[in-house]
């Protein structure tokens, strides 16, 4: 019994030093070719709009990449759990037109965020470009709807011309 202990814990030494030949390697920090972080981005506030008070708010934020595109994130929160919310961008103020520039991915209610990425992407910066600075032309708002069969808008956010960014960069 003695003699199979010690063949068993040198058997286990020997499978320990073999299986640690393995070369460690170190992380890599670096982006890939193309990659890299979103630096120029401008946010706006959506604001409740429901009448029957779910109180949906939150915040749009737009980024401009390297790539040529602009990002839009979503987030909400009181969303509710199980539908899922429309998003749009209208001409005009909010309230003043319900002309749609561009839909947007739908907001699941479960997250408060776009149910198919975390970003919806439009594959131009001058979308981004004319939100703000020196060349800001866009006449526009953002509207969610309380589902695909009820056109109640539960939140909206003035963007371009139409309001100040709460952040930018």
């Amino acid at each position: 019994m003695k003699n199979y202990i010690q063949s068993s814990i040198l058997l286990i030494v020997a499978f320990g030093m073999l299986s640690c030949e393995q070369e460690r390697l170190d992380p890599i920090h670096t982006t890939a070719e193309g990659g890299g972080t979103l630096n120029e981005y401008v946010a706006y506030d959506i604001a409740s709009t429901d009448p029957t008070g779910s109180n949906v708010y939150g915040r749009v934020v737009f980024y401009k990449t390297t790539l040529e595109q602009t990002l839009v994130q979503i987030s909400l929160y009181n969303t509710v759990e199980n539908l899922m919310h429309p998003a749009l961008v209208l001409e005009g103020a909010s309230g003043s037109s319900m002309s749609s520039i561009l839909s947007l991915d739908d907001i699941d209610g479960s997250t408060g965020e776009f149910s198919n990425s975390k970003f919806f992407i439009i594959t131009n910066t001058a979308f981004y470009d004319s939100l703000e600075g020196e060349t800001a032309s866009l006449d526009a708002h953002v509207s969610i709807y309380l589902s695909d069969s009820d056109n109640t808008i539960v939140a909206s956010g003035d963007i371009g011309i139409n309001a100040m960014p709460v952040a930018t960069d």
